[in-house]
């Protein structure tokens, strides 16, 4: 029987998980004492023995109504039964689709609906049923999400990755799977890895299906709303090919210097909005795999990440990283760690970070954009909560990438977590 606690002020709310065995259990007692006190009832109203016809007419009588009330007993413990094992599912996070709900497509329907195990309950995970992972928030986008479920089995998939991106940033995530064939782009002219990491590649081997840009050359002139990706489709021209070799500033660190803090011991990193995968290909030459997450906002950046021979993770930052404990020698984020809404969001993503990063490992902040001294005052309290040893801790101010010409403050630090017993 599991338990939760909730911080609150200086107290703690702790919360108990009923579960259905202890629920029976309580249910069986009541059910006892009920029936004790009938038969005691029937016990003390019986007559002389020498009544022997009222005896009998009183005790059908008796045995009538003990028999109702021990129907109306077992009544009620079968519908408190029903009760907690709604309520049991609802503690569980499943079941809150109603697939009972007019215009929901059929294939939805059989995706979310639930399995029974063929031998019954598994002995190892305690489970009965197989239920599909869908995300809690897809039931407030239930008519997107049956739109994207909305298909001919079989048949090719509609060109519809923009609904599923839409889904996605409004926290339905995991999507359910389909049973359709993605569209497949031929990829004719991709060069062989390391040779890849460099190259400019042919406007033909991306999908630009719901993009304001329809090539390469589109893109390189674009102006982001993001900071991470200023001119980094062009992997010729430009400033791309020369980040983190060559410093602009002092808070462009360059990767050998923080390789070298790793004493040797960097050998798998995650980039978190690693805009089009150039810090995963500086660390490739350098024997290093990074996995770099990313969504295709306004740009192909997982196929063009792909493209290079690198590993992109369509995750959005939303989402639990899908990694064990302790597994990174390296965390890379920069301003796209800053997800906006409330300080505990970045709280969540934080400890989330920390959860994945190995002890000793290192958690490279780089020109992190502070938009006000409060935001990097916040910030700064943040990362002091985790103990972190600080290698590297630089704020200073660039001009603003976007071309506005404004000075900005921006914050770069390489951080090593502890170990903590």
């Amino acid at each position: 029987m599991g338990s939760v606690s909730l911080k609150i002020g200086d107290g703690t709310a702790r919360f108990r998980r009923a579960t259905l065995c202890s629920s029976a259990l309580n249910i069986l007692m009541l059910f006892s004492v009920l029936t004790t006190n009938l038969f005691a009832l029937y016990a003390f109203t019986s007559s002389p023995k020498d009544h022997q016809n009222q005896l009998l007419h009183h005790t059908h009588k008796n045995i009538s109504l003990i028999s109702e009330q021990v129907s109306l007993i077992l009544g009620e413990i079968a519908a408190s039964q029903r009760k907690l094992a709604k309520m049991e599912k609802e503690l569980l996070g499943y079941e809150s689709f109603d697939l009972s709900r007019p215009n929901l497509a059929n294939e939805l329907k059989l995706f979310l609906h639930h399995h029974q195990l063929p031998l019954g309950k598994d002995s190892k995970s305690g489970i009965t049923e197989m239920v599909a992972s869908v995300g809690h928030s897809c039931e407030k986008s239930v008519d997107f999400l049956s739109q994207y479920m909305t298909y001919k089995v079989s048949e090719p998939c509609p060109d519809d990755w923009s609904v599923a991106q839409k889904l996605i940033l409004r926290g339905c995530e995991p999507l359910p799977r389909r049973r359709c064939f993605a569209k497949s782009i031929p990829k004719v002219g991709l060069f062989p890895f390391p040779i890849s990491l460099w190259k400019p590649f042919s406007d033909k081997i991306v999908s630009w299906s719901g993009l304001g840009c329809k090539n390469f050359e589109c893109l390189n002139n674009k102006k982001f709303s993001t900071r991470d990706c200023v001119g980094c489709f062009d992997l010729v021209n430009g400033y791309e090919n020369q980040r983190f070799v060559k410093a602009r500033s002092k808070n462009d660190f360059l990767v050998d210097d923080v390789l070298a803090l790793g004493n040797g011991g960097i050998r798998i990193g995650f980039d978190i909005g690693g805009g089009s995968g150039t810090f995963a290909a500086r660390m490739a030459e350098r024997k290093v795999t990074v996995i770099t997450n990313t969504l295709n906002i306004d740009a192909p950046y997982s196929e063009f990440i792909a493209a290079r021979g690198l590993f992109p993770l369509y995750l959005s930052l939303d989402h639990r990283f899908p990694f064990y404990d302790n597994v990174f020698d390296l965390v890379h984020a920069s301003s796209g760690l800053d997800i906006g809404a409330k300080p505990e969001k970045l709280e969540f993503l934080m400890f989330d970070i920390d959860r994945i990063l190995r002890a000793g490992g290192l958690f490279w902040l780089d020109n992190f954009y502070c938009a006000t001294d409060e935001k990097k005052r916040e910030l700064t309290r943040l990362i002091e909560r985790f103990g972190y040893k600080k290698m590297k801790w630089v704020v200073g101010e660039k001009v603003d990438a976007v071309g506005s010409g404004k000075l900005e403050i921006y914050l770069s630090a390489v951080l090593q977590k502890p170990v903590r017993v």
